[in-house]
């Protein structure tokens, strides 16, 4: 599995590199600087190596605006890796699913809800974001955030409580079908907080949207790795609907974070 993973990574990354075009606008990246005419007769460019900081993208971190957004990325995903990742000890074990093809094909219910819902969000937050500059007669960037709020609400935590009502008291098929569905609407509404919420930091830092993307990814993933210490012994010792609860109250401080 590890050497599959870095293959496609590898893969990726070559793509990247021999396709994708270059973005930066001129003037606000530096890369116009990289190359320094050299005097003389016969003048010619030579190109300048970029010494790159990965520290310094975490300074955008200091901005309440970008932090905010961060932190209700970061609670939202800890509603996602509180079904995912315990999942062979609670649906699989709950629905007697020992074979892990099986408990590998939950997943498929949450995958599809992502892809439903990254295109979805990013239709719903452009309509909403034109419509309030139509009706202002200006933009502002936070109008995109209206998107989330609605699906960080309800789908979010609500599916994750239902799933831990579900598993801990409905057995048979109904539990299992009534927790694929769960896992469905919980896929579907992680995507549509994270895509505004990812948009947003994009529009209201232009010139240093690899930046702000990269803080925030940081800022989730080291957050993201101590929760998911916590999430085992959370299920083992309280038990899946007091974990699951949790999420859904995680999922509701993301929506207070958008708010």
């Amino acid at each position: 599995m590890q050497l599959i993973l870095a293959i496609a990574v590898l893969l990726v990354f070559i793509s990247v590199l021999l396709i994708l075009p270059e973005t930066s606008h001129p003037g606000t990246r530096g890369v116009d600087k990289s190359e320094v005419p050299v005097s003389g007769r016969n003048s010619r460019k030579l190109k300048m190596p970029v010494i790159l900081n990965p520290f310094k993208p975490l300074l955008l971190l200091r901005s309440p605006n970008v932090l905010i957004v961060a932190t209700a990325v970061f609670l939202t995903l800890a509603v996602d890796y509180v079904l995912l990742i315990p999942m062979a000890y609670t649906i699989g074990r709950k629905y007697n699913l020992t074979n892990e093809a099986f408990v590998g094909a939950c997943f498929i219910p949450h995958g599809v809800g992502n892809m439903i819902g990254a295109p979805l969000a990013g239709r719903i937050s452009d309509r909403i974001v034109a419509q309030y500059k139509l009706k202002r007669g200006s933009w502002y960037p936070e109008d995109r955030l209206r998107a989330a709020l609605l699906p960080a609400l309800t789908l979010v935590p609500l599916s994750a409580l239902a799933s831990g009502i579900l598993t801990a008291y409905v057995d048979g098929p109904v539990g299992l079908i009534g927790n694929l569905v769960c896992l469905f609407i919980n896929g579907l509404g992680i995507d549509m907080v994270l895509s505004p919420c990812g948009a947003y930091t994009v529009d209201i830092l232009h010139s240093k949207s690899a930046e702000v993307s990269a803080a925030g990814s940081a800022f989730r993933a080291v957050f993201l790795a101590l929760w998911i210490m916590a999430i085992l012994p959370l299920v083992e010792n309280y038990g899946v609907l007091a974990a699951d609860s949790v999420a859904a109250l995680l999922g509701l401080l993301a929506f207070g974070s958008n708010a």
